[in-house]
Parts: C-alpha cells; sequence; structure tokens
C-alpha cells in the first residue's frame, strides 16, 4: 500500500478524510442549499436569474409530475440540453423522484444517442427541440423509452425568450423539422404541477444517481454507475479542498462546460450549490468572443475549463481587457493542461491556473493542486482526503517513488462499477478494489502526483516508450502554434513513428520549422517525422482533443 506522503503538503485546514454520512443522498444537500440559500441567484442564463427558491420550486414540480405519471424511483431519465435552466431543473427534479439520471450529448448522433438510451433502458427523456430530429431518427430503434418531454431553448427565459426562440427557429434555422409521438411541453409540466401531491422517497448512498456515460474516446461509450454515496463524497471532497478559497453565498463561477459532462456536473452544479454560488451558464461555449463579452459582464470568482477553452480564451483578443481582480482560482481538467497555456493564463489573469485530475468513474475527481500555488507545477496534484493512489505496472505490483505506472484509486468516489457490463467492469478493478484508470503517471517524494500519458495513447518507437503530452507541450510552446496532437503512426519493423496534427497561427510556418524546433527539446525519437497542417482537430463535446479519430 503507497504511503500517503501528500498529506504533508495538504493546505491549511484540509481534513485527511471526509464524512460523507452526514449528507444521505444529493438530494439532501440539494435541499439544504435550496433553504439556506433561497433568496440568492443560482444561475444565470441570457441576462435572466434563477434563484434557489425557484430552482427548488421547479424542480419540485417535475418530480411531482413524475410521480403523478407512476415513474417510479430507479427509473432512467434522460436529459438532452445544453446550459440551460431547465437543465438543473430537470436534473434535481429527477433525483427528487428517485430516479436515475442519464445524461446524454446534445450533439450525439442517432446511433450514438440509439446505443446510449437503450443501453440504459431509459424510460423518459428530456430533450431541447433543437436536437428532436436525432431523437426521430433513433425512435424506431429505442425499446424502452415511454415519455418524451420537449423544451425549447427560450422556454424559461419569459418574454425575452419568446424572441429567442423565434430567432433560433424561423432566422436561424437552428431546429431542424421534427415528429415524435406525444410529445409533452416541459412549460405544461412545470405550470401545471405546482398543486400536484408529491411524496420524497427514501434515498440511500447505495441508490444510483447518475449513468454517466464515459466519453469514448477510447472506445464504445460505457455507463458508469455512480450512486448517490459516490457524489456526495466527492462533492464533500472537493468542497473541503476549496473552502477556504471561497465564500458561502458570494462566489460567482463561470460555467462553460456542459453540465452534463461529470467535471462541471460534479464541479460547477454540485460542489458550487453547496456553497451557495451563483453559476452563469454558457449556451455556446464555441463561439469564444460571444462568451468573452458575456462573462465580461460580471464580477466572476472562479471559473472551469478545459485546456482547449482556455487556450481559446487567451487568443481572443478582447480576454486581455476584462477586470480579473475578483478572480479567485481557475480550475483546468478533462485533460492535460499544457504548460505554455498555464504560463500565459497566469500572465494574462494574474492568477494561476490549477490543474485537477479526474475520471468519469471517478465522479469524477482524483486529485488537485493546492490552491494557492503561485506557480503552475505541471503535476495534477495531491490525492483528495480518503482517496487512496497507487502506481502499478503491467503485473499489478506497486511502484516506487518517481517509477511511471498505472494510476490505480480506491476511494469513496469510485463507482460501483458499469451498468449490466459485469465484464468491463471486472477488467477495469483490481482484486483488492483498486480502479485501473489507464493512464500513466508517477508520485514524486512529496506526494504529488504527474500525468504522463494514456495507456492506450503510447507510442513505441524502436523500443522506447513516447508520450504524446510531451511532445504535444513542446509543440503548443511555438509561438505560431494554436493547437496540437501527437499520434504514432505504423513504421514497419521499426515501431511507431511521431506524427503530429498542428493548427497554425501563422500561415508561414512550414513542417521543417516546426521539426528543428522540436530538435531544441526532444530526444531524437522522440521528435516528430510527419507533421499534418489542419485548420481544426477534431474533439469531444468538452474540448478533448480525440487522437482517437486521428489514428482513423
Amino acid at each position: 500500500m503507497m504511503k500517503k506522503t501528500w498529506l504533508t503538503n495538504y493546505p491549511p485546514g484540509v481534513p485527511a478524510d471526509i464524512d460523507a454520512t452526514c449528507y444521505s443522498s444529493l438530494v439532501d444537500i440539494f435541499k439544504q442549499s435550496c433553504q439556506k440559500f433561497a433568496p440568492l441567484t443560482a444561475y444565470i442564463s441570457m441576462g435572466k436569474s434563477l434563484s434557489y427558491a425557484q430552482l427548488s420550486s421547479q424542480s419540485r414540480n417535475f418530480a411531482a409530475w413524475l410521480q403523478s405519471r407512476g415513474i417510479k424511483p430507479g427509473t432512467r431519465i434522460a436529459l438532452m440540453m445544453p446550459n440551460l435552466f431547465q437543465y438543473p431543473v430537470c436534473l434535481f427534479g429527477a433525483l427528487q423522484a428517485g430516479c436515475t439520471v442519464v445524461n446524454c450529448n446534445p450533439l450525439y448522433t442517432a446511433h450514438e444517442l440509439e446505443h446510449q438510451l437503450n443501453d440504459s433502458e431509459a424510460e423518459v427523456i428530456v430533450i431541447v427541440e433543437n436536437f428532436a430530429a436525432t431523437l426521430q431518427a433513433a425512435l424506431p430503434n429505442l425499446s424502452s423509452l415511454k415519455t418524451i418531454i420537449v423544451t425549447s431553448i427560450g422556454e424559461m427565459l419569459g418574454l425575452k425568450g419568446h424572441f429567442m426562440n423565434f430567432m433560433v427557429r424561423h432566422i436561424k434555422h437552428r431546429v431542424p423539422k421534427w415528429s415524435l409521438p406525444n410529445p409533452v411541453r416541459l412549460k405544461s409540466v412545470l405550470n401545471g404541477s405546482g398543486k400536484l401531491p408529491f411524496t420524497p422517497p427514501t434515498l440511500g448512498h447505495n441508490d444510483i444517481a447518475f449513468l454517466q456515460y464515459t466519453g469514448g474516446t477510447t472506445g464504445v461509450a460505457k455507463g458508469a454507475m455512480l450512486s448517490h454515496g459516490n457524489m456526495v463524497a466527492n462533492v464533500c471532497q472537493a468542497c473541503a479542498w476549496v473552502k477556504p478559497h471561497t465564500a458561502e453565498g458570494k462566489d460567482f463561477i463561470i460555467t462553460a462546460l456542459p453540465l452534463y459532462h461529470i467535471f462541471a456536473l460534479t464541479a460547477n452544479c454540485l460542489t458550487f450549490l453547496m456553497l451557495g454560488a451563483r453559476n452563469l451558464l454558457i449556451l455556446n461555449p464555441r463561439d469564444v468572443p460571444a462568451l468573452v463579452r458575456e462573462i465580461g459582464q460580471y464580477p466572476f470568482t472562479a471559473i472551469t475549463g478545459v485546456n482547449t477553452l482556455f487556450n481559446a480564451l487567451l487568443n481572443d483578443e478582447n480576454f486581455s481587457n476584462l477586470d480579473f481582480s475578483h478572480l479567485h482560482f481557475t480550475l483546468g481538467g478533462g485533460m492535460a493542461v499544457q504548460r505554455p497555456v498555464a504560463e500565459r493564463w497566469k500572465i494574462i489573469t494574474g492568477k494561476p491556473l490549477t490543474q485537477a485530475y479526474g475520471l468519469t468513474e471517478t465522479s469524477p475527481a482524483v486529485t488537485i493542486n493546492p490552491l494557492d500555488l503561485s506557480e503552475f507545477n505541471g503535476s495534477i496534484g495531491l490525492p483528495l482526503p480518503s482517496t487512496e493512489l497507487s502506481i502499478r505496472d503491467d503485473n499489478g505490483r506497486e511502484m516506487g517513488t518517481g517509477d511511471i505506472g498505472e494510476i490505480c484509486i480506491k476511494g469513496p468516489q469510485v463507482m460501483k462499477g458499469y451498468w449490466n457490463n459485469p465484464e468491463e467492469t471486472q477488467k477495469i478493478f483490481d482484486p483488492d478494489g483498486f480502479l485501473h484508470t489507464g493512464d500513466m503517471g508517477y508520485v514524486d517524494a512529496e506526494g504529488f502526483v504527474y500525468l504522463v500519458d494514456r495507456k492506450k495513447d503510447l507510442i513505441i518507437v524502436s523500443g522506447f516508450n513516447v508520450y504524446p503530452n510531451e511532445i504535444e507541450e513542446v509543440v503548443a510552446s511555438h509561438p505560431d502554434v494554436r493547437e496540437v496532437a501527437a499520434i504514432g503512426v505504423d513504421n514497419g519493423a521499426a515501431g511507431e513513428i511521431v506524427k503530429i496534427f498542428v493548427v497554425r497561427k501563422s500561415p508561414s510556418l512550414t513542417e521543417k520549422q516546426l521539426i528543428d524546433f522540436c530538435r531544441q527539446s526532444l530526444t531524437a525519437y522522440k521528435v516528430p517525422k510527419l507533421v499534418e497542417f489542419r485548420d481544426e482537430l477534431p474533439k469531444t463535446n468538452v474540448g478533448k482533443i480525440l487522437r482517437r479519430a486521428l489514428k482513423e
């Protein structure tokens, strides 16, 4: 068992262990926060506000309606929408009814949606009309779906919402024609349910809160069973870490990442709910100039994101003009934060970019850096309270300090297993209960964990291990590079050679210039042999670069 050397570097006030038994479920956290912060703003969307009291009332109405339709605890309810008021309302409503939430990426194809709805056996879906045509295409092959609830972008925005719906439907033509059997409008559900009786079911730590599907960056998406106990534990772990740097009822967090993704779900939606924060919901983070204009209107204290989002913000000409005086911390996760991006962030905002690490199967947070670090250290941080971490070789043997192996995790935030998939569940867990992350890394003498790369993305060059992250960080430091991804391509008997895909800032940048640049920092066998320039790189819904797609 790896000694918890990291505890000696814990920030003051952060405990070695957390007690998650003080909350019976996520619903317990939700109810306490809504009572405590009732008059305060919970969410802001497109200039409109939703208070904690309104969130409580509307989500209760949704729960009552579900109960009135005979929907039992444990029923899977799919949510397919971007960052709108409707998401937290339906999320907390479904949880209050004892249901299991199945988060769906609105950008799914019909095939992907079909897989997830059938695999989860979802009986109910709440979907924004912009994506209803996708559901229509998948519907003939869906075996469990019984109830379809449709909403619109502007549905909870009052008069402004009517104008927005008109624009989205008729001017921008963002709502493809659709036809679904007996759809129910969410507006009618919420408005007509205030007088319906509601009997809260009894929920405990073992009840499944989410079937959270893996990103599918390395294969077919699997449903991680995240219990109320898993999620409560991770929220308590995160709160213990950030609380010294926050003020109850005073914080203002930017939510540009989609709430249906596990990072924003736990960090922004749940942890900052416990802290009584305001949450600015960003509908379309891909429109970076609009994102910069919107966040510039508010005194934000925290922002979460992935490396590609931070990089995009830094490359916007107006971002540096924003007021960062209220910003307490910036939290990066979802993928490795590149040093050049972190260093530019510090120069422009005056505040460090703090890196954390997690995965869908761990609710997600596993490690995080102290929030008072003045400079980027390249580490993914220290294991959270009540978390055990082990670095293991291919034979399951624990590695020593500084040795690279697979990062393995044990703790209250680790999932129960994959939904209806005992084979994959068995593959990912050791007999002693440690979850194998598929990520390679090491722990230094101070207990800081360093992520090297995905095990499946490892490039073997003439028998030597080459990690794409290392190559990408060097290439990203070139002033004319906007984005980069590195993969291995077959080179016959010699194994593989390194190929990089690059989005340029300047069209004058050449293949030779990049390779020469890499030679200054990389050993010969690590230097890319092939360079392909592209206008953009394939990404997941949260901005992770899809190396797998580049290999196809």
